[in-house]
């Protein structure tokens, strides 16, 4: 069965995960990691607490790294190369490195910069995202774009999948949203448990650092593409699309149909949690939807890649 491998972001790290990863791989998550980043990702997913994982510059490499070694498990196991791979927001740079196309600890440099870089912006501009319930793309980009003019910072941030859309901005221009939500044709608004307007122009401060992150490093053309969060197919310019994703919309739904037309039959979710499981099974229906979030679900995801 031809796949797609998916990998999630930031929000799906919790206390414990990764604990069978980190036994196995020491060369990627122990002494190596902890050069590079100034403290334990092994420790930190282990002991918590869940306040210090939860923080944008914690969560994000340790995601990336347990993310990465559950790949390489998994790649050793299914024997072939998926037709293409996409990872939501931070998830992209474990895409990345899986491709091939990034070095893995060159990935953690960079991620453990994005995430302080996003952390320290949100000092400048505060704001938040919330999940809409109700209201459907386009009217949401055009009441965006009116409450805009108007002077609110809030943009549509993340299209994860039918039904799935977040906006982020400003604090005030959320609770304002959220607040007229019926009167503006939406049920309501869930806030995120986030620190900040990711991927909204709020985030401009951080995409300097970010830039120089970038341009410590080489890109090569990788073993299979990656679906870019930012133009929802394979980047030409790879350092110039992971720029311009932290302060642009994250495309993902579109990215998986993009998938299914190049062949993809199956998407196989790598990493904690399942959320782009979730996403995939509302955006493509009819398509096997696999979750590798522990070693021990390696058996049984080979198993029903090889079954067709």
């Amino acid at each position: 069965m031809r796949y797609a491998v998916l990998f999630p972001g930031q929000g799906s790290q919790a206390v414990g995960m990764g604990s069978d990863v980190f036994s196995a791989r020491p060369d990627l998550l122990g002494s190596a990691a902890q050069e590079v980043l100034g403290w334990s990702l092994a420790d930190l997913c282990a002991n918590g607490p869940e306040e210090e994982l939860v923080r944008t510059d914690r969560a994000q490499p340790a995601l990336y790294g347990v993310s990465y070694a559950l790949w390489e498990a998994f790649a050793v196991r299914v024997g072939s190369a998926p037709v293409g791979a996409a990872g939501h927001s931070l998830g992209e740079y474990t895409a990345l490195a899986a491709s091939g196309a990034l070095d893995y600890f060159d990935g953690l440099r960079i991620v453990a910069a994005r995430g302080t870089a996003m952390a320290d912006a949100t000092d400048y501009a505060p704001g938040g995202m919330a999940a809409v319930m109700g209201g459907d793309l386009e009217a949401l980009e055009a009441l965006t774009a009116e409450r805009r003019k108007e002077g609110a910072d809030i943009w549509v941030a993340n299209i994860n999948a039918p039904g799935q859309i977040v906006v982020a901005g400003s604090t005030d221009a959320i609770a304002e949203l959220a607040d007229q939500a019926r009167e503006v044709g939406l049920r309501r608004l869930i806030s995120l448990n986030v620190s900040g307007a990711f991927h909204t122009p709020l985030m401009e401060p951080a995409r300097r650092e970010l830039d120089d992150a970038l341009g410590a490093v080489e890109f090569s053309s990788g073993h299979f593409p990656v679906w870019s969060n930012l133009d929802a197919a394979p980047a030409d310019d790879v350092t110039a699309s992971l720029s311009g994703q932290l302060t642009g919309k994250v495309r993902f739904s579109e990215s998986l149909e993009a998938m299914r037309e190049a062949g993809a039959e199956a998407f196989v979710h790598i990493g904690p949690g399942d959320v782009t499981a979730g996403m995939a099974k509302r955006t493509i229906k009819g398509a096997t939807i696999i979750t590798v979030s522990s070693l021990e679900d390696i058996d049984a995801a080979v198993a029903t890649l090889s079954a067709s």
